[in-house]
């Protein structure tokens, strides 16, 4: 078993009738959207603020749009030490006044990520605060990794293949470190970005890490404009595979699951989905890049707390 002490739940893991009826396959859900903060972000957070804060510190500083920033206050309250987030003007009024329910100092700077994560570093500097990356550190790989090892104690057998969404990279960096401490490497894992925040697609069609211009999508937490150098090494295996949705299409898996699995989940978590419900694993078999018959499919449902009603219904207006 890994040996991460945060302060996440064992998730459920669920088998879905639903996607198993569409794909011909059996098809187990890992609900991440049910962990505290409402994301797996609290595996990886929870791990490194153990670590690296402990309840001496003078608090944390997070630069995120939102699930980290969430992850990060919950951790810090645990501690009961102080916690400080910034936040990109993109953010949604949503998720700054939960941010601050839950009793975090919010900043607004910049108009992306990038912006405002320069002011977090700055701030951790100057005022001797625990800086908290959102998906760039080995000790949140080590978290996030928890995840196999769950699945590992809890699956009949070896997945056929992973699926999961991918930001700046940092869920997809702990599964991979997590597949091979299991024995299970050689798993086919599916990473899944919207366009217009496809930092690790673009990167891998590059041969290099880039940095995208802005981010175009609507799901803003996978907006991360360059991928962490550990997520491309990792882009480099035979067994990964990387592939793009629409934002339209993102959000009717959101739809179709709310329907189907009766949980609400963020657009970025709508990219994972799509993979079952938009025919790109149907695709990717056809093609010969995934097996058929495929066995036992994962899909990490990676949560997310930037969505209401309202943010669907705003959704449905916007996205393309």
């Amino acid at each position: 078993m890994s040996d991460v002490q945060g302060f996440h739940i064992n998730s459920p893991l669920i088998e879905s009738t639903a996607m198993a009826k569409r794909l011909g396959t059996t098809v187990y859900l890992k609900m991440e959207s049910s962990q505290p903060a409402g994301s797996f972000k609290i595996r990886g957070i929870g791990h490194l603020v153990r670590k690296l804060a402990g309840s001496n510190s003078h608090g944390v500083v997070c630069s995120s749009g939102g699930n980290a920033g969430l992850a990060t206050v919950y951790a810090a309250r645990k501690l009961n030490i102080p916690a400080t987030i910034i936040l990109p003007s993109s953010s949604l009024q949503l998720v700054v006044e939960k941010l601050q329910d839950q009793g975090a100092t919010v900043k607004v700077v910049g108009k992306v990520w990038d912006d405002a994560n320069a002011e977090a570093l700055r701030l951790a500097e100057s005022e001797n605060l625990v800086y908290v990356p959102p998906f760039d550190h080995p000790l949140l790989w080590e978290g996030h990794s928890s995840i196999v090892h769950e699945l590992k104690a809890s699956l009949p057998c070896r997945p056929g293949a992973v699926v999961l969404s991918v930001g700046g990279g940092g869920l997809f960096c702990g599964v991979m470190q997590g597949l091979d401490e299991v024995g299970w490497g050689s798993v086919p894992v599916l990473c899944m970005e919207t366009f217009g925040a496809d930092c690790l697609n673009a990167a891998i069609k590059a041969g290099h890490l880039v940095t995208l211009p802005d981010i175009t999508s609507e799901a803003k937490c996978l907006g991360a404009k360059t991928a962490c150098s550990a997520a491309f090494e990792y882009s480099k295996r035979s067994n990964v595979i990387s592939e793009l949705v629409t934002d339209r299409q993102a959000l009717q898996a959101v739809e179709l699951f709310l329907d189907e699995e009766r949980v609400l989940v963020e657009l970025a978590c709508g990219a994972s989905l799509a993979a079952v419900y938009s025919g790109v694993i149907q695709r990717l078999q056809d093609e010969g890049r995934l097996p058929k018959p495929l066995g036992l499919l994962v899909v990490i449902v990676c949560g997310g707390s930037s969505v209401s009603l309202a943010q669907l219904q705003h959704l449905r207006t916007v996205c393309k």
